[in-house]
């Protein structure tokens, strides 16, 4: 029998490390913590703050299996995950061992590799009873607010809704800034770009910038044309040119926060689901003879240090892959946050051997993109900066001064591997900047005016949160940390507190209430700043300079005396409702919106003598867009969210007179320009539905007909869009439909597998003459059109004379 046990979290951790240890080690799987709090109450001593941790019902069989093996063994490791929640489970394991605790030693490591896990096996130490009482601050903290808040929501509003120390901020934040877009007053403002010729061609733009030496704000369109008529009628000089050397230097490597940031960004793939993709690839994955391999460091971090093996290795890798000219001539070294833990480090690979490329076979597509976005992001963070040639010209035109900035890239530097995904609007800005060339001037040279673009444009309100923008202002402002983001994102949405409208977060009514209610009853404590201070307390605890009974005995006071005054003086609104404006169409009360098991809805005031309800349309959402709420496209009356087992769905309100209903996650599906073909087997309509498996067509004569189309597959038809494939010059482009939308590729695939992501048009690029032009739309720019040719810049609004539609 083994002498050593090593006890790790999941059993796919459990699979890698055993095969770098001997015949002398067995390694069990605790799958997550054993013990908790108990769900059937508090489970916390209120005046020792004591937590009574009771072994997880699921865990019985997993705690019997490790505690058979710990007594058969002379030695046992803890390797669970080097953080406080790995300490913790670490610390619940050694409790229920009973009498085989004093075997019990810790081993650390970053990354899954034979080397680190022979290393930590070599310098065991003893479990961290400060990262330990740290998780167990946090998580009696999590049950008190939990416990007592939720219990008050259930008889102030109704039961089932939930309140959480950092969950109950979070939707703060959201209904902030929906506050913050609804007392939004738009400010009009005009700008001017006039395009201009030198000497020496090409023409180019450029926009106003002073007034009489002073900032350019033009608020009317009085003060516009006067302007306009001067810019027109006026003489154009250059006034000044100034050249610069402008340096852009390369990311850090990812720490937890930044890796969700980004992943949202470039792959919308919610935190939660990063996470997952990112454990997977720390714990291992079978790349075959290889067998199971740990791909990346351990992803929980705040740490951007990389130890001195993995930079040495990768040095050399950046050296013999883009050359000894792109490495600088020492290490690039990161500032991290105060409260980084420097025994970690950045998410990094564990090894620059294996290439995204290489190991593509063996990943999927979900980890072949993080993998691929940590690996380039690393490699870059230790290359030389971006040089670029940047050069200003004001140009004078009376008592106005417009400029024009034009930017040319010297030295790649570590875009030639990596480079942060903007937002649309920045790279749109981005991508112009580069793609602007100016003419040879001289100051006092004398410009003629080409055309001059005079627009009207309003500022607009502040965005609403994307999770990408969430987590980054939860973590700017202290609250919680990223390890928690996924759960806390997820439970503002299965809460009915929040929903997605274009991937970005808008309070339900609901939500909207409960936060109003928190607020007014436990401001101090659902505070950003509060809570931020809460967060570095528990750092406090883990680093050993606060006792963490004490740091809980000073919350419970304040927090208790709030409760107390909330209990009795919080509004109720259960059965009530909250009052609204709307006039009840069959006895002229006021209507007030109810919340119900299955969601909001309106209810006459004059109950019961009135019995008359209405579903809510979600039409705050689409007026706060500036757009129409939804309508049925059936009989014309407003579409209601409504939620049933199965989850949320539009219904029209016109109901049972007209039963139409559409899914919220097929709303935004890319539409074919072409009618849906009719069912091949009955001929009636084919309806878009949605699947475990994603979206498909179905007949809507079922269940008399039970024929389906795949969306993508053979039964969907591709639409032809009338250019020649440019690579084999046989077939045509033609768009099809996947499951991330519309891509346009060559009629003879698989012969042929040329593929472009924007619309084609069959019309020559009127700069570079390259066979078609694609078309693309911004917020910024509208509908343009650009040449697909890297060399070239060609960028304009679409002609309208073309006929086409970009889609």
């Amino acid at each position: 029998m083994a002498k050593n046990l090593v006890i790790v979290e999941s059993p796919a951790k459990a699979k890698t490390i055993n095969k770098f240890l001997g015949k002398d080690f067995t390694v069990k799987a605790s799958v997550g913590h054993i013990r908790d709090l108990p769900k059937s109450d508090l489970g916390v001593n209120e005046e020792t703050f004591e937590p009574d941790y009771v072994i997880l019902e699921t865990k019985e069989k997993v705690v019997a299996e490790l505690r058979a093996a710990a007594k058969k063994a002379d030695n046992i490791f803890i390797a669970s995950d080097p953080d406080r929640e790995g300490e913790a489970i670490g610390w619940h394991v050694m409790h229920v061992l009973g009498g085989d605790a004093t075997k019990v030693q810790r081993i650390l490591f970053h990354e899954i590799t034979k080397t680190a896990v022979q290393k930590a096996i070599k310098q065991p130490g003893k479990i961290d009873l400060n990262k330990v009482n740290a998780q167990q601050a946090r998580r009696v903290l999590d049950r008190l607010v939990g416990y007592k808040l939720s219990p008050l929501l259930w008889d102030k509003v109704r039961r089932g809704l939930s309140a959480g120390r950092v969950q109950s901020v979070a939707l703060k934040m959201i209904v902030d800034r929906e506050n913050d877009i609804a007392k939004f007053k738009p400010e009009e403002y005009w700008t001017f770009a006039a395009k201009l010729d030198a000497a020496q061609p090409p023409p180019f733009v450029a926009k106003l910038l002073k007034v009489d030496g002073k900032k350019a704000e033009v608020p009317n369109e009085e003060t516009a044309r006067k302007i306009e008529t001067e810019l027109k009628s006026g003489s154009y000089k250059v006034a000044k040119i100034a050249r610069k050397e402008r340096k852009q230097s390369p990311p850090a490597p990812f720490i937890t926060s930044k890796l969700q940031q980004e992943a949202y960004r470039r792959f919308k793939y919610p935190v939660k689901r990063t996470m997952q993709i990112a454990q997977g690839l720390y714990e291992g994955k079978e790349l075959g003879k290889d067998g199971q391999v740990g791909l990346i460091t351990y992803m929980r971090t705040d740490s951007v240090r990389i130890s001195d093996d993995a930079m040495a290795e990768m040095r050399q890798y950046i050296g013999k892959k883009y050359g000894e000219d792109i490495l600088p001539e020492k290490p690039n070294v990161y500032r991290a946050k105060k409260s980084a833990q420097e025994a970690h480090e950045a998410i990094r690979p564990t090894t620059f051997e294996y290439e995204p490329e290489a190991i593509k076979d063996f990943l999927s597509r979900d980890e072949y993109n993080i993998y691929k976005l940590i690996f380039e992001r690393t490699v870059a963070s230790q290359m030389k900066p971006a040089l670029f040639d940047v050069t200003d010209v004001e140009i004078e035109c009376g008592k106005l001064t417009l400029k024009a900035s034009g930017e040319v890239q010297k030295f790649a530097g570590f875009l030639a591997i990596f480079q942060d995904d903007l937002e649309e609007e920045d790279a749109a800005e981005h991508e112009e900047l580069l793609s602007k060339k100016l003419p040879r001037m001289q100051e006092g040279d004398a410009l003629t005016l080409r055309e001059l673009d005079t627009k009207q444009n309003c500022t607009q309100p502040p965005p609403r949160y994307t999770e990408a923008t969430l987590v980054k202002a939860l973590e700017e402002n202290g609250i919680g940390r990223p390890s928690t983001y996924g759960a806390i994102l997820q439970t503002i949405q299965t809460r009915d507190y929040t929903y997605k409208d274009e991937g970005k977060f808008v309070p339900s009514q609901l939500g909207t209430l409960v936060a109003n209610l928190l607020r007014e009853s436990f401001g101090d404590i659902i505070d950003e700043g509060y809570t931020a201070r809460l967060e570095d307390e528990l750092d406090e605890i883990e680093a050993g300079k606060v006792d963490w009974i004490d740091a809980l005995r000073r919350f419970s006071l304040k927090f208790n005396k709030d409760l107390g005054v909330a209990q009795e003086h919080m509004r109720s609104v259960k059965g009530q409702g909250v009052e609204t404006d709307e006039i009840c169409d069959k006895c002229g009360s006021k209507m007030a919106i109810k919340f119900g098991r299955f969601g909001e809805f309106l209810a006459c005031t004059n109950y019961p003598e009135c019995k008359n309800t209405k579903e809510i349309p979600q039409q705050a959402a689409a007026k706060a867009n500036g757009e129409e709420p939804m309508v049925c496209d059936k009989c014309g009356k407003p579409m209601a969210l409504k939620r049933s087992r199965f989850g949320q769905f539009f219904a029209c309100t016109g109901y049972p007179e007209c039963k139409n209903t559409k899914d919220p996650k097929l709303l935004n599906l890319p539409q074919s320009s072409e009618p849906i073909p009719p069912c091949e087997k009955c001929g009636k309509e084919m309806i878009l539905k949605r699947g475990r498996f994603g979206p498909f067509y179905s007949c809507s004569g079922y269940p008399d007909c039970s024929n389906i189309r795949k969306i993508g597959g053979k039964g969907h038809p591709p639409e032809p869009t009338g250019v020649n494939c440019p690579t084999c010059k046989e077939g045509e482009m033609v768009m099809r439909i996947s499951k991330r939308g519309p891509f346009y590729s060559c009629n003879r695939y698989p012969k042929c597998d040329f593929t472009l992501n924007k619309r084609p048009v069959g019309r020559a690029c009127p700069k570079c003459k390259a066979p078609y032009l694609l078309l693309h739309e911004t917020k910024k720019e509208g509908k343009i059109e650009l040449c697909n040719n890297s060399e070239c810049d060609y960028r304009a609004p679409v002609r309208e004379e073309a006929g086409v539609d970009a889609k």
